[in-house]
Order: structure tokens, then C-alpha cells, then sequence
């Protein structure tokens, strides 16, 4: 595993740490340099950009400590799998699909010990299809080509019960499956009618679905709203402003179905988890400055319960500075 050597150095001061290093000193600058990796997703949506820009205000705001990359991947799915096998130390991924894999429900072959460092932007996705496609309303869905996201991406861990609340499955149209990107091209050469696309606002893929194509933005229904984000923690209203997107004259009553998050394998070092936490809260200024979802990263918003336990390196760090919100649920409740 990457992060072995760095481990065995520090075994003392982690072992120190997880068992009530709330109280300890702040861990200083480890011997040697680290090579981090941190998955984002493919090109096109927000997890890819600002992966990049966490990526790069770590490996610059860290020192000497490490070297930080970022990795183009499927998305979260693949980001669990590779933490939990080892093959990356930090990773984006929704909290839908997060809080799934951590249970080992909804399809996952086992509980994957995932953990929170840090809840980031609100993933507001949304249905478009363009203007003249006669699709208003999600039912209309029904009979059509619709792109659902890439392979292998998971979102239907969070499609699914958006659908069904609707009173649409999967089986009632024809689901297809490209990037987002690539789904802004097939709306407009008209090979799909409908494409499932969003993020953190604005979204690079709206923006280019919309400055090429008169674009409908499908309304969710307001009592599905409601069930969803009763129903299930990773859910929670959201609202994209008038004008944030061209021909978008009033404000969007959405959906977060599924915060972006920056997660771990439960197993990371909590000194370097506590470390790789404080240098994005302290530097989040600069995250904001290569995309606005920065802005995402403040008092309020970091230690966010969507359903997944924190890390206690994190945790460590928010309580340190007085922000952890201390009501039994902030933390989430892993797999129990």
C-alpha cells in the first residue's frame, strides 16, 4: 500500500491518536516526502475540476510533506473500490453511493469501510432535454433516450429512488450511458432526448448544454422532494439561482441527490488525515479561487451529515478548531 512506509514511521503517534488523540498535540512534519493520489471522476463534470484544484492546493500548501496527483477515474465507484484495495489514498465520490457502500447494500458484494474527511458542495443534478423535445415533466421520461451518466459511475444508487418517487423506473425508458460532456453531445445531435447531468453549480456540462442549445430544465415534483429527503439522509433541497445557466430566468427548485465528498479507507493514518484536512480548511480560499465550489468549505457545511462516519483525523481537526458539531448524528453512522 502506498501510504506503508509512512505507517510504520508514525505507529506510535496513530496508535496515540486513535485512541483518544483528541488531546494530543498537533502532529508536525513527517520524515520523508509522500506521494498521494486522489481520484476524481472523468472530464466534464465537477468532481474532475475540482479534484484537480484540491490536488493542487494540497501540493502546494503542504511542504515538503507530500506530492499530491490527481487521478481521472470512472467516478465513485471506483474510487471506493481502489481506496479500499489500496491503490489510492484520497478520493471524491458522492454521498449517495457512499452511504450505500459503506452498508453493503443496494448491490455492493460487501460493507466497504469508507470515512468522511470532509463534505464538500452540494451535487445538484437535474434532467434536461432540449426545448423542443416536448418532454415537461419527468413522466414524460417514459419511451425516451435518456443518458443516465457513465458506466460503472453509479448513479442509479441515487436515480433509483429519485425515479420511483417520480413514479418512473428505469424500465420505462431506454437508459444510456456516456460522460457528461459526451451527454451534452448527444442531446444535441439528438441520439438521446433527455440527459441526467449536474454537480457542483454551475456545472461546466450545463453551461455548455446550454450556451449551444435552448435548453428545459425537467421540474422535479415538490412531494417527491419531500419523500426523498425524509426518506434518506444523502438527500437535501437545493436551488440553482436564476441566470446561473443561459435561458434560465428563474431560480431552479432542485435536488442535492448526493453531496461530493472527499473520503478515505477507514484504515488512513489519522495523523495524515488530520494534516491533509487542516491544509484544505486553512487554504480554502485558494480551492475557491480555481472553482466555486470552494465556497462549499466553511463552518457549517465540512462536518455535514450525509449518512457516512467521519474520520477521526478529521474529526480531530473540527473539534480542535470548534466547528464539529457535537449532536450524535454529525458523524454519521458508518454501516450500523
Amino acid at each position: 500500500m502506498r501510504q506503508a512506509a509512512f505507517v510504520a514511521g508514525m505507529l506510535l503517534s496513530s496508535f496515540a491518536v486513535a485512541c483518544g488523540g483528541g488531546d494530543a498535540p498537533p502532529p508536525g512534519p513527517t520524515a520523508g516526502r509522500q506521494f498521494l493520489s486522489l481520484g476524481t471522476a472523468p472530464p466534464g463534470g465537477a468532481f474532475f475540476v475540482v479534484g484537480a484544484a484540491l490536488s493542487e492546493v494540497l501540493d502546494q500548501e503542504g511542504g515538503d510533506d507530500w506530492q499530491v496527483t490527481a487521478e481521472a477515474t470512472k467516478g465513485s465507484m471506483e474510487n471506493i473500490r481502489r481506496l479500499d484495495a489500496g491503490e489510492m489514498d484520497f478520493a471524491l465520490a458522492n454521498a449517495a453511493i457512499t452511504y450505500f457502500a459503506a452498508r453493503g447494500e443496494a448491490g455492493w458484494s460487501k460493507p466497504y469501510p469508507m470515512q468522511v474527511v470532509m463534505t464538500l458542495a452540494p451535487n445538484v443534478a437535474l434532467f434536461i432535454t432540449r426545448q423542443d423535445s416536448g418532454i415537461k415533466k419527468l413522466a414524460d421520461l417514459k419511451g425516451q433516450r435518456v443518458v443516465v451518466g457513465p458506466a460503472g459511475a453509479g448513479f442509479e444508487y441515487f436515480l433509483r429512488p429519485l425515479l420511483e418517487a417520480h413514479g418512473v423506473t428505469f424500465e420505462d425508458f431506454t437508459a444510456l450511458h456516456n460522460t457528461q460532456s459526451g451527454a451534452v453531445d448527444m442531446l444535441s445531435d439528438r441520439s438521446a432526448a433527455v440527459a441526467f447531468i449536474g454537480g457542483a453549480v454551475p456545472t461546466a456540462s450545463i453551461t455548455q448544454a446550454s450556451a449551444s442549445q435552448d435548453i428545459h430544465f425537467i421540474p422535479f415534483e415538490p412531494r417527491a422532494v419531500e419523500q426523498l429527503v425524509a426518506e434518506y439522509r444523502f438527500f437535501s433541497p437545493a436551488t440553482i439561482p436564476a441566470g446561473t445557466y443561459r435561458g434560465q430566468d428563474v431560480e431552479f427548485r432542485g435536488l442535492d441527490v448526493g453531496s461530493m465528498h472527499l473520503i478515505t479507507a477507514a484504515a488512513t493514518d489519522a495523523d495524515l488525515v488530520y494534516r491533509v484536512t487542516r491544509t484544505i480548511y486553512e487554504n480554502r480560499d485558494k480551492v475557491t479561487a480555481k472553482h466555486p465550489a470552494g465556497r462549499a468549505i466553511h463552518a457549517g457545511n465540512v462536518g455535514r451529515d450525509t449518512g457516512v462516519e467521519f474520520h477521526p483525523g478529521a474529526v480531530r481537526y473540527y473539534r480542535e478548531i470548534g466547528i464539529w458539531p457535537e449532536t450524535g448524528e454529525a458523524a454519521g453512522d458508518g454501516a450500523s
